[in-house]
């Protein structure tokens, strides 16, 4: 059986097994059905997340090893939940090489090591590119030989067998890999990569022996019957993903299998042996039918204002897109192009059909139409390259062959660092739809929209994962519901921020104006968290500094304008006075948006700490440590009876999501279905409501205009003739019409269930 709900926890050295465990009667309580973790494996010293697994054969010691395991494994059984295990088969840490025993290994012996296989490494060039070294030419000079080992500073190496003796430079000429300045890492590099981070390098998991090794210890936690379901990451970066799905189902073939898979919207899921995605496409449509489409032109008219560009998504994003092809990938682009040393124009060709690419990657012969639109548009920039784009795009819709299986690795990593790590920063119009998974030109999602995706979902993929904030989310899902509410209040945003960014100017406006809206959105927010998420955000947006390049001026101009929020009393209490203006509207749309989450096709996830309001910015903001005793003190209010106001302490939220969960893990037979209901009378724009076969969710939207026009007035939902009971308010309601008046009178959403 999938999971009727999952909690998300971030496992980490700072929050172990043992306070994971700890967890576990509160999240049976709050109504989930199972516990959904980090990544458990050793991973690097120091690791905050577990993405960076250094060592498959074991749990994490830093977490709490095996016997931290076992110990999480009876307190969930204690409990009644089951676990979903996130697992990394695409790369593994190599950033301190003595912690990763077979990157050690292949750093000793080089091709000959019996791990060689376990990388994907272009030995053809020579010696393994480490790009480690300082800007300087006399870095080397700083190696030291101590034992068997060589030192730079505080980075291990190995020392190959018999090749000791002479000076440090000597022997480090004798090895198998080569220290190189930190600079060539993008364009040089001779092993694949995560993204463009060194520090990670990919796995060959396509080899069943490699499958085994990196598989095996996670495997025997299904087997003996510790985990249920696996979350896999980042499927995109390996050579064959359906390949990999298919064994891995073989291997745990009752497991809810969920892969995080980033859709573009219409974008379909192939047919692969998985529930679903994590969630990414559910949150885009969810969270836009809160934000009004129709206001899209003032945010256009604001940002052309602030920005003076005119530039279009579409374009930014070829442009972000080309320039992470090109640089940030470069090494990636290079070995392509070695395999058709035929074709002159490869690496501008090869960039270009990947910045044109309209999705992350195909997956051979699945998606073969991508690569088609990818040309056509690659063509029509580029008509000078158009032999060069028909020759290669022979060779790429071919599964079968080296360049298309690479190519479609590096179209999902130019995709990742072009959008989400760079334009997501530049284009800043409106960013509440600034988020994984959605087309930030698409401004908001109408309900028929809406509808129709529900009712998709429940047709193809009934049991994928829903969610609406994860680690990888841009902001939470709080901060995003209080921005939509700016949708409804263009003239009021276009007043305030154009004389804010006069009383505390920036040179790059559109990094000013994504402040601002982070600014109000996260409100109140810390002056040190603020800080960090304006240099965070400028860097990755790259126009004014970078992270390879920091620019110490502009840096220093940034945090005086960040300061200036908090140094100007006027500004600070304007900047206030504005925030708490959209509060409110802002509460109901996050109630309204978590029942929509929970109640809809799916398995609803809640990430850690959500279930309060919670207004966390990017990573590692939204990685801060939980207050899990304020929220077991308010359920067991809830649970005397407390009917909470809707105010600051989040406990409305806490009510609705454990209300919603043990409902569905309860009476799974009422979440069977899917069907729109429509609401009648001058408010029906404002009302969201779905009959998923016994219980109905209905949801406020748009707020601002609903208390604009007086109020809901006449409006009703039709329902049939039975006895309703609202779950919140513990209210019956009868006959066929409701007034929703009445029924949303206490809170903003209501559940009934049919009596």
């Amino acid at each position: 059986m999938p999971p009727s709900a999952t909690y998300r926890v971030q496992v980490r050295p700072e929050f172990p097994l043992k306070s994971t465990a700890e967890l576990a009667e509160y999240l049976a309580d709050l109504g989930v059905s199972h516990l959904y973790t980090a990544p458990l494996l050793t991973a690097t010293p120091g690791s905050e997340h577990g993405y960076d697994v250094v060592d498959h054969s074991q749990v994490n010691p830093a977490l709490g090893g095996e016997e931290g395991r076992l110990a999480l494994k009876a307190a969930l059984d204690g409990a009644g939940l089951g676990l979903v295990i996130d697992i990394v088969p695409n790369h593994a840490g190599v950033g301190v090489p003595s912690a990763n025993p077979t990157w050690w290994d292949v750093l000793k012996h080089g091709e000959q090591s019996a791990y060689a296989k376990f990388y994907d490494i272009d030995w053809s060039r020579g010696r393994l590119l480490l790009p480690v070294l300082a800007d300087d030419p006399a870095a080397l000079d700083e190696l030291k030989v101590e034992g068997d080992e060589l030192h730079y500073y505080d980075k291990r190496y190995p020392i190959a067998d018999g090749t000791g003796g002479g000076t440090a430079r000597e022997v480090h000429d004798r090895q198998h890999y080569e220290l190189v300045n930190w600079t060539r890492g993008d364009s040089e590099l001779n092993y694949r990569r995560f993204f463009a981070i060194v520090d990670l390098a990919g796995l060959r998991v396509e080899d069943p022996e490699v499958f085994e090794a990196t598989h095996r210890e996670i495997l025997r936690w299904y087997d003996e019957g510790a985990v249920q379901g696996i979350r896999v990451d980042h499927p995109d970066g390996l050579r064959d993903p359906g390949d990999y799905l298919r064994r891995l189902h073989e291997r745990a073939p009752d497991a809810w299998l969920t892969v995080e898979k980033i859709l573009e919207p219409g974008e379909q899921l192939p047919d692969w042996p998985v529930a679903g995605t994590t969630g990414y496409d559910a949150l885009s449509e969810i969270c836009g039918v809160f934000v009004d489409p129709g206001t899209e032109a003032f945010f256009d008219t604001l940002d052309h204002h602030l920005t003076g560009g005119e530039r279009s998504w579409q374009d930014l994003v070829h442009e972000t897109k080309l320039q992470a092809a090109t640089t940030l990938l470069a090494a990636e682009l290079a070995r392509m192009c070695r395999l058709v040393p035929e074709i002159e124009a490869a690496p501008r060709a090869l960039a270009e059909l990947a910045a044109c690419f309209p999705v992350y990657r195909s997956y051979l012969p699945f998606g073969t139409r991508y690569l088609a639109k990818a040309r056509s548009e690659a063509g029509r920039r580029r008509p000078a390259l158009i032999p060069a784009l028909d020759q290669l795009t022979a060779r790429l819709r071919r599964a079968d062959d080296e360049l298309a299986a690479r190519f479609q690795q590096y179209t999902g990593a130019v995709m990742a660092k072009g959008v989400e790590d760079t334009a997501f920063y530049r284009w800043t119009r409106f960013t509440a739809r600034n988020e994984v998974g959605n087309d930030p030109a698409k401004f908001g999602v109408y309900p028929d929209e809406f509808h129709e995706c529900a009712d998709e979902r429940q047709r193809r993929w009934p049991e994928t994962m829903t969610t609406l904030s994860t680690h990888d989310t841009k902001r939470s899902e709080d901060v995003r519901a209080r921005l939509a509410v700016l949708s409804e209040l263009p003239g009021d945003w276009t007043e305030v921020v154009r004389r804010w960014v006069r009383a505390a100017p920036l040179s790059d406006p559109a990094l000013a104006h994504l402040i601002w809206q982070a600014a109000v959105g996260a409100w109140p927010i810390e002056r040190e968290r603020l800080q960090a998420y304006a240099l965070k955000a400028a860097r990755e947006g790259a126009v004014s500094t970078t992270w390879q390049h920091p620019d110490d001026r502009f840096e220093t101009a940034l945090r005086e304008m960040v300061d200036k929020i908090y140094d100007d009393p006027a500004l600070h209490t304007e900047i206030g006075d504005f925030a708490a203006s959209i509060t409110a509207p802002g509460w109901s749309n996050s109630l309204g948006q978590k029942l929509i989450q929970l109640a809809m096709p799916g398995v609803p996830d809640t990430y850690q700490g959500t279930e309060l309001w919670d207004f966390s910015l990017v990573d590692p903001d939204n990685r801060r440590p939980v207050d899990f005793g304020l929220r077991r003190e308010l359920l067991g209010r809830l649970d005397d009876g407390w009917q909470p106001p809707i105010d600051e302490t989040g406990a409305a939220k806490l009510l609705v999501t454990s209300r919603t969960l043990r409902l569905r893990r309860q009476r799974p037979e009422l979440f069977t279905g899917y069907r729109p209901v429509f609401a009648e009378g001058r408010g029906s724009d404002h009302v969201l409501a779905f009959d998923r076969g016994g219980v109905v969710a209905v949801a406020t939207r748009l707020p601002v205009g609903l208390s604009r026009h007086g109020g809901w007035h006449d409006t009703t939902l039709t329902l049939d003739g039975h006895t309703w009971t609202e779950v919140f308010t513990n209210t019956s309601y009868g006959g066929n019409r409701l007034a929703v008046a009445e029924l949303l009178h206490t809170y903003p959403v209501a559940l009934l269930v049919k009596e």
